[in-house]
């Protein structure tokens, strides 16, 4: 099965790319009067998933400066530091939320368009302390702008993201879940296609609890959106592990 990961650098580029239009279409249609309201992220705004959008990209400049330079630069130089960014942009005014959008995405895509071909090789550490390539920065900002876009509860939905993205957040979900331990014997079932997407095997030779509903339904139910659209062999669907 083809992931994200497979795709040929340009098209990686694309999909990052056409990701970060949609967000900002989505962005577009929020009144400034309702950035303060609640979305499904419990505890967030919409003025904090603006803010950590934003901060996101200038956080993936710093792994491409690292790239292109040698010069070590975290994306954040704490958690705590980028927990405490997040609080901070979402108390700023719209208008200054929507010009840090656009400074940020403006300048995370000259980055990418003035790397070299041997900076998008050039290994960099993840604020999740994995080692990668900086071409990883296309996966880890097309999975933040596809997904988010929905969290701003404009008109996007699941059902709008290419395929091969939500095909990639299937199997990477569910194989996050087994390194974790966690998620034992649950299966997502993409009821079209009959792929299955397993975290680790049940415990002690347990049955399997199969998950099965459209690709974006299952994707959006195990990045914990809400089980709407979504089955279980059990008859009830369990609540999804934590995946970020």
């Amino acid at each position: 099965m083809s992931t994200f990961h497979d795709l040929p650098l340009s098209e990686r580029l694309t999909l990052a790319r056409l990701g970060t239009s949609h967000y900002s279409r989505q962005l577009s249609l929020i009144d400034n009067a309702d950035f303060d309201e609640d979305t499904n992220l419990a505890g967030w705004t919409r003025s904090h998933i603006i803010a950590h959008v934003a901060y996101n990209a200038i956080a993936l400049c710093n792994l491409m400066h690292w790239a292109n330079t040698g010069e070590k630069t975290p994306m954040y130089s704490s958690p705590q530091a980028r927990n405490e960014e997040i609080a901070y942009g979402a108390t700023l005014i719209p208008d200054a939320l929507r010009n840090l959008h656009e400074h940020s995405v403006a300048r995370l895509d000259v980055d990418w368009r003035e790397s070299s071909e041997e900076a998008w090789d050039h290994e960099v550490l993840t604020a999740q302390g994995r080692t990668v390539p900086a071409s990883e920065t296309l996966w880890m900002r097309s999975r933040e702008v596809w997904i988010h876009a929905v969290d701003l509860g404009a008109v996007a939905g699941f059902g709008d993201i290419p395929e091969i993205i939500l095909t990639t957040l299937a199997a990477e979900i569910t194989a996050k879940w087994a390194g974790q331990g966690v998620g034992e014997g649950l299966v997502l079932v993409d009821a079209a296609t009959g792929d299955r997407y397993a975290a680790a095997p049940a415990a002690d030779g347990g049955a399997e609890v199969e998950v099965t509903g459209s690709l974006a339904g299952i994707v959006r139910y195990a990045a914990g959106r809400g089980a709407e659209g979504v089955t279980s062999s059990t008859g009830e669907v369990p609540e999804p592990p934590r995946w970020l």
